[in-house]
C-alpha cells in the first residue's frame, strides 16, 4: 500500500458515486485527472399507447438550461409523472397455476419419450438446489461454475410443471447476493407452491437472508448444530480522513449533494448527519420488509418477530420452539422423511436431480414454450465500462461497446414486439453509461422498453434504466444515487515527511490543476474546481428529470445523491412499479398490445458465449491467485482514463457473521462487491 502511495500521485477525481468508499478504491485513484464531463458512477388492465413517454433533445444538450425553457419543455411533455406514481394500472405478473388438460399431458408425455438421455429424469424424482454465495443475474453457460438466477427461476417453473418431479428439496447456505435476488427467488418458491407440489428448506447457518428464503418453503428443518445468527442488521459506513491525515494527504472535496458520501469517506473522521439518515432510512426498509415477510410466512405477529429477534437467540432448538422452523434433523434424516413420504423403501436411493442436470431440461420439452409474440430480454450486469478489459470474464461486467451492439440488433428487428433491459449494476464508466443511455432510448422510440432492476440499479445503472419507457424495481433495489462528488488530493505534507520534491513547470492559467499535486489550490483553481462539479451535477440531474418528465425542482428534492430502496423510489416518481422479471413482462406485453393471457417467447439477447476463447477466459479467471487479481485490478483502475460513475457498495450486514472480519478486509470487500 505504502508504494501505491509514493508511485502514484494523486490527481483530480469527479466521481458520480455513493455509498463506502474503500482504502483500495482510494489508493487506485491517485493516477485519474480531473474531467468536468457527468458522471453516472393479469387481466382487465387499462392499456395506454406503447411509447407513452417523450423525449426532450435538450436531454443531449450540454448547454445551460434556463427554467422558463425547462418549464416550457415540461409543458410539452405529458404530466404524467403522478399518475405513474399513484395511479397507474399495470399487470402484476403473478404467476397463476394451469392445470393441464389430457392432450396437454399426452403431447408432453410424447416430447419427454424423445428427449435426449441427458434431459431425461426419472419419474417421482425430487429437485435438489443448493443456494449458496454469489448468485449471477446472467446467464450462464454449461461450462460455468456458480449460481444464475435465470436458471434458478426457470427451474422453479419448470419443476412446477413437469410431472416427473415430486417437490423440491431446497440447501440454503450463506449467500452472498442482495436483497433484490433474495425477493426474487423467494417469489419464486412461493409461485411453485401453487403447483401443490412440496418444497422442503434445509438450513444449517441461518442469517437473515437464509432464513427469509427458508420461511417461504412448506417446511424447514436444520441440524441440531446449527448456527443461528438472527440478531439483526447492521450497515457500515468506513472513514479514511483520520488516516490520510496521518500520513499527510489533504483530500479537497467538492461535493454536490448532500448525500454523497463518498466524499465525506474521503474528507471526514465521522459520519455526516445526511449520510447517517440516508442509511438509516435503508437499514428500515430492509428490516421492515424483512419482518413483513417473515411474520406472513410464518402466521406470527411482526411484533413478536421482533421481540425474538432482540432476545438474541443462539441455540436453534428456540427456533423450533417457536415454530420457526418445521423440526430439527440431519440431511439424511430428512431425505429418510422424504423417501417415506414419497413410498421409497429405505434401501433405495432417493430418486433426484440435481441443479446442473436439471437447467439442461428443455421448457419445449414440458409444453412450456412461448408464443409467436417475441419479447427480448437484454441483460446488463456488473460494473460499466466501455471496453473489454485484461481482467473482464464473459458476463462479469457491461461492455458498452458489446450490449449497444445487441441493443441495435433488438432496434433493427422486426420481430421484437418489446424488449426488456435487466439492470444489476451500481455503475462504472460515465461515457459508456450515456452511450448505452442513447441507444437504449433509440430503442424506446420504436418499441416499448422496459427496465427491470435486480439488486442494485444506481448512477450509471440507474443512468440506462432512465431511457426507458417503464422502470421496474424490487422493493429493496438500491437505484437512484444522483449526484457529483469531485476530489483531489495535495501531498505537499507526505512529500515533506519522505523528503520527496516535485516541481511543475507550466503554460496555461489551470493546467496545474490536472497534475500539481505537491501543493493546495490557489483561489481561482479552486473556484473552477466547484464550478466543474456543480456544472456535472446540473447536467446529470436535468437529464433524469427530462427522462422521468419530472420538474427540475421536484428532481432536485430526490436527488442530491441519495440512495433509495426500490419503494422509497416508487413513491418519488424515480420508479413506475414494483416488482420482479415477471411483472416486467407483464407490463412489456401491456404496452406492446398483447392479451395478457397470451403466451409470448422470451428471447434472451445476452446468451453466455460458448466460444472456445471465452470458455478458457472463464477458466483462466477462475484459477488465477488472488494475489495476482488484486494486482491486475488496482494496475487496471489507475490506468484508467475518462469518468468513473458507480455506486460505490454499501455493505448491509447481519450482525455477527464478520465478526472476524478486520477493517481493512471489510474495506477491500467493500469496493471489489460493488464490481460484482
Amino acid at each position: 500500500m505504502a508504494k501505491l502511495l509514493l508511485l502514484h500521485a494523486p490527481h483530480v477525481l469527479p466521481k458520480f458515486s455513493s455509498g463506502s468508499w474503500s482504502l483500495v478504491s482510494a489508493l487506485a485513484l491517485y493516477r485519474r485527472p480531473l474531467l468536468v464531463n457527468p458522471q453516472f458512477s393479469h387481466i382487465g388492465h387499462r392499456i395506454r399507447s406503447p411509447y407513452n413517454r417523450r423525449f426532450s433533445a435538450r436531454a443531449f444538450d450540454d448547454s445551460p438550461v434556463s427554467s422558463t425553457e425547462m418549464e416550457k419543455e415540461q409543458q410539452e411533455q405529458p404530466r404524467d409523472g403522478v399518475s405513474r406514481e399513484r395511479n397507474e394500472d399495470y399487470p402484476t405478473g403473478e404467476m397463476e397455476y394451469e392445470n393441464r388438460n389430457a392432450w396437454e399431458s399426452l403431447v408432453v408425455k410424447l416430447k419427454m419419450l424423445i428427449a435426449f438421455p441427458w434431459q431425461r429424469v426419472r419419474k417421482g424424482s425430487v429437485l435438489t438446489m443448493t443456494l449458496r454465495g454469489q448468485i449471477s443475474d446472467q446467464l450462464k453457460s454449461r461450462f460455468s461454475s456458480g449460481l444464475s438466477l435465470p436458471q434458478i427461476s426457470e427451474n422453479f417453473e419448470k419443476a412446477a410443471y413437469d410431472p416427473r418431479i415430486a417437490g423440491v428439496y431446497l440447501h440454503i447456505e450463506p449467500l452472498s447476493c442482495g436483497w433484490g435476488k433474495v425477493e426474487e427467488i423467494r417469489r419464486h418458491i412461493l409461485d411453485f407452491k401453487k403447483s401443490g407440489k412440496f418444497i422442503v428448506g434445509y438450513i444449517d447457518i441461518c442469517g437473515l437472508k437464509e432464513y427469509y428464503i427458508g420461511c417461504a418453503c412448506n417446511e424447514l428443518y436444520a441440524p441440531p448444530s446449527a448456527y443461528s445468527f438472527l440478531y439483526g442488521l447492521t450497515v457500515q459506513a468506513s472513514f479514511l480522513g483520520g488516516a490520510f491525515e496521518k500520513v499527510g494527504i489533504e483530500p479537497q472535496v467538492e461535493r454536490i449533494g448532500k448525500y454523497k458520501s463518498a466524499g465525506d469517506q474521503l474528507s471526514r473522521k465521522n459520519i455526516s448527519k445526511e449520510n447517517y439518515e440516508m442509511l438509516s432510512v435503508l437499514l428500515d426498509n430492509i428490516y421492515a420488509n424483512w419482518l413483513d415477510g417473515v411474520s406472513v410466512s410464518t402466521g406470527k405477529k411482526q411484533e413478536d418477530v421482533e421481540s425474538f429477534i432482540n432476545q438474541g437467540v443462539y441455540e436453534i432448538e428456540k427456533l423450533k420452539e417457536e415454530g420457526l422452523i418445521k423440526d430439527i434433523r440431519y440431511d439424511d434424516e430428512v431425505i429418510l422423511m422424504l423417501k417415506e413420504r414419497l413410498g421409497v423403501k429405505k434401501d433405495k436411493k432417493l430418486p433426484t436431480v440435481d441443479y446442473k442436470k436439471y437447467s439442461g431440461v428443455r421448457k419445449w420439452t414440458l409444453g412450456l414454450t412461448g408464443g409467436r409474440d417475441q419479447i427480448a430480454i437484454i441483460r446488463a450486469g456488473g460494473s460499466i465500462s466501455r471496453v473489454k478489459g485484461p481482467l473482464s470474464t464473459p458476463g462479469s461486467a457491461i461492455i458498452a461497446e458489446q450490449l449497444i451492439e445487441k441493443i441495435r440488433s433488438v432496434r433493427e428487428s422486426k420481430k421484437y414486439k418489446a424488449a426488456i433491459i435487466r439492470i444489476d449494476s451500481p455503475g462504472g464508466d460515465a461515457l459508456a453509461s450515456d452511450l448505452m443511455w442513447r441507444e437504449i432510448k433509440l430503442l424506446a422510440e420504436t418499441k416499448p422498453v422496459i427496465a427491470s432492476m435486480s439488486d442494485v440499479a444506481a448512477s450509471g445503472g440507474y443512468y440506462m434504466a432512465m431511457a426507458a419507457n417503464t422502470i421496474v424495481a424490487e422493493n429493496l433495489t438500491l437505484t437512484g444515487s444522483i449526484g457529483v462528488v469531485t476530489a483531489r488530493f495535495t501531498l505537499a505534507k507526505l512529500y515533506e515527511k519522505i523528503g520527496f520534491n516535485k516541481e511543475t513547470i507550466s503554460r496555461g492559467k489551470y493546467a496545474e490543476l490536472l497534475g500539481a499535486e505537491e501543493r493546495p489550490l490557489k483561489p481561482e483553481e479552486a473556484e473552477l474546481f466547484g464550478k466543474s462539479a456543480q456544472h456535472a451535477y446540473q447536467l446529470f440531474r436535468n437529464k433524469a428529470a427530462l427522462s422521468r418528465s419530472m420538474p427540475v425542482e421536484k428532481m432536485e428534492e430526490v436527488a442530491q445523491g441519495r440512495v433509495w430502496t426500490g419503494k422509497d423510489a416508487h413513491s418519488r416518481g424515480l420508479v413506475d412499479a414494483l416488482g420482479g422479471l415477471s411483472r416486467a413482462i407483464a407490463i412489456a406485453k401491456q404496452k406492446a398490445n398483447i392479451p395478457l393471457d397470451k403466451k409470448v417467447t422470451l428471447v434472451e439477447i445476452s446468451r453466455p458465449s460458448t466460444s472456445l476463447p471465452d470458455i478458457l477466459s472463464g477458466i483462466g479467471s477462475s484459477v488465477i491467485g488472488v494475489d495476482r487479481t488484486l494486482k491486475g485490478l488496482l494496475d487496471e483502475l489507475t490506468i484508467t482514463e475518462g469518468v468513473q460513475a458507480r455506486m460505490d457498495g454499501i455493505m448491509f450486514q447481519q450482525l455477527g457473521r464478520d465478526s472476524l472480519a478486520t477493517p481493512i478486509i471489510d474495506l477491500l470487500k467493500d469496493y471489489l462487491s460493488s464490481l460484482r
